[in-house]
């Protein structure tokens, strides 16, 4: 049996009901902040002043790919659905927002945003390894195909 079997196999046998609370916090706060991406995106806007075309075109993409990838893989940890692959999608994008964007800023300023991304950090890690859980759309959907 794979490893990779193994981890799903546990994770599928112990999984309290709480955790699915957690998840469920966990993509609404991914939805947010992809929200949040999108409103503010004065900021990278002011990246690509003055940069060359395929410089402003990449930071360009670089953004709309993570509004994207938040606020669809939110939704899908949010009910449930291809968990661990919408949180394989996401780890990129939170390892450089704990390790290059928010420890730069400081971690310890006021209003500071590396303690929330170190948490859903931590948290896609653990839904990597745990899955769905018990409420989740994929869970009625096998129960009805049985």
């Amino acid at each position: 049996m794979s490893l990779l079997k193994k981890i799903e196999r546990w994770g599928d046998h112990h999984h309290p009901r709480w955790i699915d609370y957690f998840r469920i916090a966990l993509g609404t706060v991914l939805i947010w902040k992809g929200v949040s991406f999108y409103i503010n995106m004065e900021a990278f806007n002011h990246l690509m002043r003055g940069e060359f075309l395929a410089t402003a075109f990449g930071i360009s993409l670089i953004a709309h790919l993570i509004i994207l990838s938040h606020i669809l893989g939110g939704l899908a940890i949010a009910i449930g659905t291809h968990t661990r692959l919408s949180c394989l999608i996401n780890l990129p994008i939170l390892i450089g927002a704990v390790f290059f964007i928010n420890m730069s800023n400081g971690i310890f300023q006021p209003y500071s945003e590396f303690w929330l991304s170190t948490v859903v950090l931590i948290g896609l890690v653990c839904f990597i390894v745990e899955g769905n859980g018990v409420i989740a759309v994929d869970r009625f959907e096998r129960a009805e195909k049985t």
